[in-house]
């Protein structure tokens, strides 16, 4: 098939790069004409594992195409994705300004029957609304075509996209025109083989809840989690252990079971804001789900605080941070933890020295500059003089050091890992103070 990427962010590139892997020609489309020359001479323009190398071998095979101009693209295609970014508004919704553009832009430009799918993250109703546009537009051009508008929400894990895209465990189609089934089974074929089953068909505002729906299941697990490992800190309780025993149990599964420091990305934050948000428009109050948003902020705060807690006050210290990025695997800082223990630490005076594999840039773009926030190319560069670590995000450099050498390079012997990666009494016996998150620690010891 002859496939219209309208969008080249995460989720645009990773769908239209895998479609023509599997034999599909595909242009993508996006104003931003530096971005569009980067993709076509094979560069990715974001950090995630594989991407680049499927942009490159699918470049070559003439079955990957990159365009500033919708309108030259448009004409050649069978199906049409939008698939632009919808960020946060300020009162938490989901901002639709570049769908509609697209969406205006789609019934300028159509010459014949398309079938127009929507991939962003969009409220319940959105489709309706991209279906509305694009027929105004072709009415006001006194033209008639055949529009069928469709959901397809992404499910895509920052990191491992490549895979969860080529080996999904569902791809999930709303559709209200069922005439239009037999292009997504030709679109998603090569994916289903193995088993048809997992091309799920259900109604458009099905589909579009759907999204938001495990992406607010996900979050819950998580912020879930989190309490719980407050209360195994509070019990003398080992957070991990309960993690096991609860997973161990079929009906609950052991993913999403982790304390941590909160969590953060591009989906999470932003799809629980905009479903309560939605409920909220249609009077319906989601108490659990908006408990789940209050916990995740909270659990940023309980990080630092365990830092501010350990030193009483932090004024001049130097202190160590590995992760900046919301996961690893990705260059995404978007709602990072990172940034909530970042600004209160150096709101409280402290000096922090930061490391990110990938993300580093990122951080500081977005941050912006503090005189008492530096950045190291090398992870063991930032404990030079530092007085404690903070473990942030748990990639793999960070896993197994090399602790004589982590004690040699600091000024003290404080580490604060956030990601529960270490063994605590490894740790203690060679003299570090350690906290983490729900496991016995040295909290028990007093302060210095």
């Amino acid at each position: 098939m002859r496939v219209l990427m309208v969008g080249t962010g995460y989720v645009g590139l990773v769908t239209g790069s895998c479609l023509a892997d599997v034999g599909h020609d595909v242009t993508c489309v996006d104003l931003n004409e530096r971005k569009i020359e980067m993709l076509r001479d094979g560069f990715c323009p974001i950090f995630e594992p594989g991407l680049e190398t499927v942009i490159r071998r699918n470049i070559g095979h003439d079955r990957l195409h990159f365009t500033s101009q919708l309108s030259q693209a448009l004409p050649e295609a069978d199906i049409a994705f939008i698939a632009v970014g919808t960020p946060e508004g300020e009162d938490g919704s989901a901002d639709l300004t570049y769908v509609k553009a697209v969406a205006e832009s789609l019934g300028e430009l159509l010459a014949k029957d398309m079938v127009v799918v929507v991939k962003s993250t969009v409220p319940v109703g959105t489709c309706d609304l991209v279906e509305e546009i694009i027929q105004r537009q072709l009415r006001q051009r006194g033209v008639k075509h055949r529009i069928i508008v469709a959901s397809n929400p992404e499910f895509l894990k920052e990191g491992d996209a490549i895979g969860d895209f080529m080996r999904p465990d569902r791809i999930v189609v709303g559709l209200d025109d069922l005439t239009a089934e037999d292009s997504f089974r030709a679109l998603y074929r090569p994916f289903i083989l193995d088993d048809q089953g997992k091309l799920l068909l259900m109604d458009r505002r099905s589909s579009e809840l759907t999204k938001y729906g495990a992406n607010a299941m996900l979050a819950t697990r998580i912020s879930f989690m989190n309490e719980l490992a407050q209360l195994c800190e509070n019990l003398g309780a080992n957070v991990d252990k309960v993690r096991l025993g609860i997973g161990s149990d079929g009906r609950i599964g052991k993913k999403f079971l982790y304390a941590g420091p909160g969590y953060g990305g591009s989906c999470f934050p932003k799809d629980v804001a905009a479903l309560l948000r939605t409920s909220e428009a249609h009077g319906v109050e989601l108490k659990v789900l908006q408990a789940v948003t209050d916990a995740n902020l909270r659990q940023k705060d309980l990080s630092f605080e365990k830092i501010a807690r350990y030193f009483g006050d932090l004024r001049g210290r130097r202190i160590a941070l590995w992760g900046l990025s919301f996961k690893p695997g990705t260059d995404d800082v978007r709602e990072t933890p990172a940034f909530v223990i970042v600004r209160r630490l150096l709101d409280a005076g402290a000096l922090v020295l930061a490391h990110d594999p990938e993300g580093a840039e990122n951080f500081a773009k977005e941050f912006g500059d503090h005189p008492h926030l530096s950045y190291a190319e090398q992870a063991y560069d930032v404990l030079r003089g530092a007085e404690a670590l903070v473990l942030i995000t748990e990639w793999s450099e960070y896993k197994r050091p090399n602790w004589d050498k982590v004690g040699s390079l600091m000024a003290g012997k404080a580490v604060f890992d956030l990601r529960n990666q270490y063994e605590p009494w490894e740790l203690m016996d060679k003299g570090f103070y350690y906290r983490c998150v729900g496991r016995p620690d040295s909290s028990a010891q007093t302060p210095r």
